[in-house]
């Protein structure tokens, strides 16, 4: 299987997804375990990738996922021009270790700054 289920239906994995990209793009990193950012990187560098692109569709898909129109408004005049050198990887995950309480692997997922 090509993406990670993270023991929800699809309606509310997308929902889960959708918040986790939408609070990372607003604040440009986030602690969360690591099978959910695992989930969400691919889709945060479809977003970055949408604003590298810059024309009228591209924001409309961006609007269709995020949650928040400030969001996209950030992405598209900010993060998209930072990242215009890139080719791709523009985020990174950064292993913190276990949870106190349940145990779970936790991770710092930020953006890369160049």
């Amino acid at each position: 299987m090509s993406y990670q289920k993270l023991s929800r239906k699809s309606g509310p994995r997308r929902a889960l997804l959708r918040g986790l990209v939408t609070s990372f793009l607003k604040t440009g990193s986030m602690e969360t375990t690591a099978a959910k950012a695992a989930a969400a990187k691919p889709l945060a560098e479809k977003m970055i990738t949408l604003a590298k692109r810059g024309d009228i569709h591209a924001r409309r898909q961006a609007l269709a996922f995020l949650l928040d129109e400030d969001v996209v408004t950030k992405l598209f005049e900010k993060i998209g021009p930072k990242m215009e050198g890139r080719e791709g990887g523009y985020t990174r995950i950064i292993q913190k270790g276990p949870r106190r309480g349940d145990g779970a692997h936790m991770v710092i997922m930020e953006l890369v700054s160049e």
